[in-house]
Formats: structure tokens, sequence, C-alpha cells
């Protein structure tokens, strides 16, 4: 079942974050130039509470829609909804001090209710943010009120209900507050799953997945959120949008495709019907090394266009071998595998370019799979070192978050960003962006985390220490130099994680003046007076 709330300046919950990882803070020390001692976030008392520019009779009007306990002005709920997950967002709320905070928090049962709210919040400008788990990494909740008088965030946790599943066509209707882990339980009396497993997924919502176009660590087998979505339901302040499922239509241009991505800008996603598969019987986890990170990528393409890719497909590049290899620290018969293959081809471990690889299915079937991949791979220098590698990367997958709080706890840069591209563009693009990162990021590395036929996506993280007179200055500096080498270089500027207010200046890059122009248009249609997630995605 679901998790509980998130710590407001970090990722998860205290007693779930994992333990201090030596080996790795030792590998880092190294090449970072020291890392300090971990410092303790801001106290609830460290923050300075801003005032709520609500009038009473306001908070009574929406408290009338919302009812007594659907709404709340309390410190603590204006907080955790005062940022996402990003590294600016944490840097802030680890800090203490002012931050924006919305004026209120609204907690609607129904659609009906996210009606009433955005209606009364249109006539009485006030800017709506909405709010699912709060794991956005691109400033897409952030409570920006733009030109009104105030700012609410909407959270849809109340709307969890699962409204019909389908086993004969294999389609459930979903509230978009449901969070990952629920999603599965309910799936799981009926024998489906949805697929759908981001590092996100324990917190992250089903609203947030197809408001964001999110791609989940399976989606090479699955396919992404965006390919799983056959209906929708969208409050917006101008009404409601309704769309069926239907395995096909010819009817126009599919206004879904509109929904998908809108981050909270069109309105509210209320309720998702979605496309389901049986749930795996049996599963695979293995780990295999590459000669290099240029001869997996070809050994990916070739699982793609051959059509037997993995379920779960991810190949890091040399420079996150040696970290994971570190974090690692290079025990066991892991060591002593790897180090065979490495020597008998004259290879330091550096060299080395380790991929996860994980099939999922009915009994019997992910051996078959295997051997498919297997001979795809053969002459790509391939080597095989276990499915124990594999499972400890699915059992941690998604623990990352957690040691980049404690990372920013000892002075740390940590973040991450990731595009995509054609596979005869991809070493242009993984060369740009290595390049602008690597003039301000001491340790830089990259994976493969999603595969298609005609391209993959390119999932960056990097680190370096942090610039305490300007953390949040340091962090925009590079991160500009990285989305104009991937713009510049004919990359995506998000492969899963969204626009948000982060790379809103990049989208004309990729959608032109004209596309600009409609999205503006069907936003204003949806949206007349401008309420809705002010300052995100246009």
């Amino acid at each position: 079942m679901a998790a509980g709330e998130m710590r407001y300046w970090g990722w998860g919950e205290d007693e779930r974050a994992p333990s201090e990882n030596a080996h790795l803070l030792e590998w880092l020390g190294e090449r970072l130039g020291g890392i300090g001692p971990y410092v303790a976030p801001a106290d609830l008392s460290d923050f300075s509470e801003p005032k709520v520019r609500l009038s009473g009779k306001r908070l009574r009007q929406l408290s009338a829609i919302v009812g007594k306990d659907g709404l709340s002005t309390g410190f603590a709920d204006r907080l955790r909804h005062a940022a996402g997950k990003g590294y600016p967002d944490l840097v802030r709320m680890r800090a203490g001090g002012k931050v924006p905070m919305p004026d209120a928090v609204l907690y609607p049962d129904n659609a009906e209710q996210v009606a009433g709210l955005l209606r009364y919040c249109s006539a009485k400008e006030i800017a709506v943010v909405p709010f699912g788990g709060g794991t956005s990494v691109v400033g897409g909740i952030e409570p920006l009120r733009g030109s009104h008088e105030a700012v609410v965030t909407l959270d849809t946790g109340r709307l969890r209900s699962v409204s019909s599943v389908d086993g004969v066509a294999r389609l459930a209707r979903l509230g978009a507050g449901l969070r990952g882990p629920e999603v599965e339980y309910a799936l799981a009396r009926h024998g489906l799953t949805l697929g759908h497993f981001p590092q996100s997924f324990e917190y992250s919502t089903v609203g947030g997945w197809v408001a964001t176009r999110s791609a989940g660590q399976a989606s090479s087998g699955y396919g992404r959120i965006d390919d799983l979505v056959r209906g929708v339901q969208l409050v917006s302040p101008a009404g409601t949008l309704g769309l069926d499922a239907r395995p096909a239509s010819a009817a126009g241009p599919d206004l879904r495709e509109l929904v998908l991505g809108s981050e909270g800008t069109f309105g509210v996603i209320t309720e998702v019907e979605v496309e389901l598969a049986a749930r795996p019987e049996e599963t695979r986890y293995e780990a295999f090394v590459f000669p290099s990170f240029e001869t997996g990528a070809a050994a990916f393409r070739r699982l793609a266009q051959e059509g037997v890719q993995p379920d779960i497909t991810r190949l890091s590049d040399e420079d996150e071998t040696e970290f994971f290899l570190a974090a690692a620290g290079l025990e066991g018969a892991r060591r002593s595998v790897l180090a065979r293959y490495l020597k008998a081809r004259g290879a330091p471990v550096e060299s080395a370019a380790l991929a996860v690889l994980g099939w999922e299915g009915p009994a019997g079937t992910t051996q078959g799979r295997r051997a498919q991949a297997v001979a795809a791979m053969k002459g790509f220098g391939a080597v095989s070192i276990g499915t124990g590698p594999g499972r400890a990367w699915a059992r941690g997958r998604f623990e990352g978050p957690y040691l980049r709080d404690d990372l920013m706890g000892r002075g740390v840069m940590v973040e991450t960003l990731e595009t995509a591209t054609t596979w005869s563009n991809a070493p242009v693009l993984y060369a740009a962006v290595r390049e602008a990162l690597g003039e301000q990021a001491p340790v830089v590395g990259c994976h493969i985390s999603h595969v298609y036929p005609t391209g993959c996506c390119l999932y960056f993280t990097f680190l370096a220490l942090q610039d305490q007179e300007d953390p949040v200055g340091q962090w925009e500096k590079v991160k500009r130099s990285a989305c104009e080498a991937i713009v510049g270089a004919g990359g995506t500027i998000t492969h899963h994680h969204g626009i948000g207010a982060d790379h809103r200046r990049y989208l004309k890059h990729e959608d032109g003046r004209l596309g600009i122009s409609m999205l503006r248009g069907a936003r204003a249609k949806a949206d007349p007076d401008g309420i809705m997630n002010p300052g995100k995605l246009l």
C-alpha cells in the first residue's frame, strides 16, 4: 500500500532512509576534493511563515465547497506543499528562512468539488497549483501566483478511487490521486498490473504520471504512461473534458494528447483509464558487462530494432559504472567475476560498461526471451555477471533520491537530467552534454534508461562541491549549460521529467513558434483567466 508523507526537506520518510555508504563517500571525497560532515536540514522553527493572502471570507467560501476538513492554512501543510524535490527546491527547504508557500491547501473529495473550486478561483483571481505526490524535479509544483491575488494548492490525495477493473478488456479506471503501490495492490487482486514503475513509484500519483508523460523503469516492456492511457477526465475552469477509452479512433485529432504532458496548466486530471497487462509470474534481473559504453549502446540498439528488448534496459557508461562499483565496495563474488572478465581483456575496471536487463512475464517465458536477447547481443562483447547484481539493483531501484539527500547534507551538488535522441545522433548528444557538464562538475555519469527502435534516452547524473555562497546560482549555471547543449545537439529537453518551470524556455526549440501559439490557444480556452499552475510549461 501507499507510503506515508514525505519529508518536507527531502525524499521519503526518516525510518526508510538507507544507511551511510562509507565506500562511496570515500570515493567521492577523492574526486571532489573532500566532502564535509553531514549537516542536518532546517527545523520547522527555522522557517518564516508567510502571511495568508486570502481573507476570512474567501477561506469560508472555499471551505464551503470542500467541507471543513477539506481546507488547511496550517503551517505544516503549507510547507509540505511549498516545493517539489528538485535540487533548488531542496536547497531552499534545507536552509529554512523564507520560502514561497501556498496561501491554503485544498483537499477535494471528488471531481464535482474540483469543478466548484476552479470556477470559484477563476472568478476570484486565485491561482491554483495541482499537487499529486509532490515529486516534481523541474519546479512543476512551485506555488507561483503570477498576477493573481493569491495561490492555493489543490491536493488530489483524496481522489483515490478504483472505479472499475475490466479484466476482459484489461482496462482500469483509476483516481488521479492513487500512488503507485496503491495501484499495483488494487490490480494484483485481478491478476493484472499497470507495469509503470518510475523511481518515484512509492510516492508519485496516476495524475502526476499522466500530466508529465512519465516513463517507468520497465517502460521498454510495458510502455510509457502515454502508451497506456486510454481515457481521461480533465476538469478545467471552463468545464470538464471527458474522453472515454476506445481501442482506436479516426475522429479527428486525439485530444488525450492535449491532456498528456499538460502539467496542470489546462486543468486538474481527476480520473484516468489505463490499459493493463497480466501480472508477471516470474522475473529475471541480470547484470552484463560490455567492453565500452559504445559497444553496449550498439547492442541495445540491436535489441530494440529486432524487437527482443527486455522489459528493463539500463546501460551505464564507464564513469557511472565506476560510481556503482565504488558504492558496492567491489566486494565478494561480484569483484572476482568482474576482475576475471576485465583481466582477460586487459582492461582496467573503469573501462567497463555495466548493464542491467530485466525480463518479466508468464511462467516459462523469461528464459526464452533472455536467450533471444543474448543472441542479439552476440558479437558486442557482453558477458553476464549473474542475477545477483540484477536482484540488488531491483531491491534498491527506488533508493537513489535518499542518497542525494545524504550527499546534499554533506555539501555536494547532486543533480540529474535526461534527454532522448535518435541512435545516429546519440554519440553527438552524449559528447555535447558531457562536455558542457564536465567544465563545472568533476563527476559525471550517464546511462541509457529506455530504448526504442529509433533511439534512446540518455540519463545524466552530475556532482560537484556545492557553492556555499550561492548554491542555486551555481545550479542554474550548470543546468543552463547542459540544457543549451541538449537543444543545440538535437535532443529533447526532457524524456520523462517534464517541463515545469525549469525547462519552459526550451520548449520552443521543439514545438516552434506556431506550436507554442497553438498550445497557448488551447490553454486559453480551458483556462480563460490563466489561474492554472502559472509559470509552468509555457
